[in-house]
């Protein structure tokens, strides 16, 4: 049933270095203390592993048991719970952000850009997919970290989507642009969006800072936190976005393409 309102919650958390089953017990404690409503709840990149170019050490298959714990977390609260895991599939391995509802169905979209700065791209299989996902009558674009610095593949043709939401472990050592293009994406797509970071340092000695981030429609910021853990539920509401697209209907005046 279409809502005027939506609440996403955003986690962002330190996440130990390759240890499955202590991030699990981490986020799950969490989650326990999450009083707000909770309909959408939003985990960092490779929350279960960190940003680990180990794929063929860590990954599952989609019978794994991250993502039965995902299904688990997502039914016993009556949320979705999204955010990014190693998955091997067919023999190769995807940086993959699964979207889990509360009845176990899921939906996931494989990473497209990936890190070859980082060597990701020699570990890794691209997505050629993007993947817009439905709640509440609000839709939900998702893409993964280093998608950001790519416009083309999240750019909003025709009013496609009302959130555009990005999980990352993206470093301290360049958080101009994840602040910035963040914003950027927000002000050209006239959506909200919201970008969820870890913080702490990883096992190859990368420091994270979070600024996790939520940006309105005309690149306004409505919340960010920095050098923290911080669970914050923010709710959007759908009537002062379609207000801000009627008064200034910027996508209408976009060019069209196709993307192949």
């Amino acid at each position: 049933m279409p809502s005027d309102q939506l609440n996403i919650t955003l986690v962002q958390s330190d996440i130990i270095w390759e240890d499955k089953e202590a991030n699990l017990s981490h986020y799950a404690q969490l989650m326990d203390g999450i009083k707000e409503k909770k309909e959408v709840v939003v985990l960092p990149e490779m929350f279960s592993t960190g940003f680990s170019m180990a794929a063929e050490k860590l990954a599952e298959p989609m019978t794994g048991p991250s993502v039965r714990w995902m299904k688990d977390i997502a039914a016993k609260y009556g949320c979705i719970l999204t955010g990014s895991l190693i998955i091997e599939e067919e023999g190769k391995y995807y940086n993959r952000l699964l979207w889990v509802q509360p009845n176990g169905q899921l939906g996931h979209y494989d990473k497209r850009h990936l890190f070859g700065y980082g060597d990701e791209d020699k570990h890794y299989s691209p997505g050629d997919k993007r993947l817009i996902a439905q709640v509440k009558g609000w839709r939900i674009c998702l893409m993964v970290c280093y998608d950001l610095r790519f416009p083309v593949w999240s750019r909003n043709q025709g009013d496609e989507y009302d959130v555009l939401l990005y999980v990352a472990n993206w470093p301290e050592r360049r958080s101009l642009a994840w602040r910035t293009l963040l914003q950027a994406r927000a002000i050209e797509n006239m959506s909200y969006v919201i970008g969820v970071n870890r913080i702490g340092k990883d096992g190859i000695d990368i420091q994270y800072v979070g600024e996790s981030s939520v940006f309105g429609p005309l690149g306004e910021t409505l919340w960010q936190k920095k050098d923290e853990p911080a669970v914050y539920t923010i709710t959007l509401e759908k009537e002062s976005l379609l207000k801000t697209r009627a008064h200034f209907p910027f996508l209408q005046d976009g060019d069209k393409f196709v993307l192949l």
